[in-house]
């Protein structure tokens, strides 16, 4: 892990846990990488409590409840599923803050409507819920790493 990420994820659970918060990640096009760079920190444990990586819409659905209409309506990357998928880990877990994303980290998937490095993310807790898309520039990896970038900031922004 770079240093950056260690340290914004050590930043963010030091503030998670002099809150007596645990967080909960839902990932999809980061495949787990918001949760490993939680849980690569020693002493995780004591705010960080689940992640759940839905990078099918079935597994959206099955895991966290996202209503299939809704993916129907909006798809898997939109601001209405990510909203869905942060309350999801939250019912399902035992975290009070979640955050959740879902994009197109290319090289394939864009379109006109959502080119590749389209983003969005969630940040809930029981009494609010913040959305935001991005658009990132850049290859796979360079999307999926600014995405987690930005999910632990945003956590840190918005819920903490």
């Amino acid at each position: 892990m770079d240093y950056e990420l260690t340290s914004r994820a050590r930043a963010l659970g030091q503030e998670l846990k002099d809150a007596g918060l645990m967080m909960a990640t839902a990932e999809s096009c980061t495949g787990g990488w918001i949760a490993q760079s939680m849980t690569a920190i020693a002493g995780s444990s004591a705010y960080f409590d689940a992640g759940f990586v839905t990078y099918s819409n079935a597994a959206k659905q099955r895991m966290l409840g996202v209503r299939a209409e809704t993916l129907s309506q909006y798809g898997a990357v939109s601001r209405q599923v990510v909203e869905e998928m942060a309350r999801g880990a939250l019912q399902n877990s035992g975290a009070q803050v979640s955050v959740a994303v879902s994009g197109i980290a290319g090289p394939d998937g864009g379109s006109a409507e959502k080119p590749v490095g389209t983003v969005w993310f969630a940040w809930a807790n029981g009494e609010r819920m913040r959305s935001e898309c991005f658009q990132f520039e850049g290859d796979r990896e360079a999307v999926r790493y600014q995405t987690v970038i930005v999910a632990l900031m945003g956590m840190q922004k918005n819920i903490v």
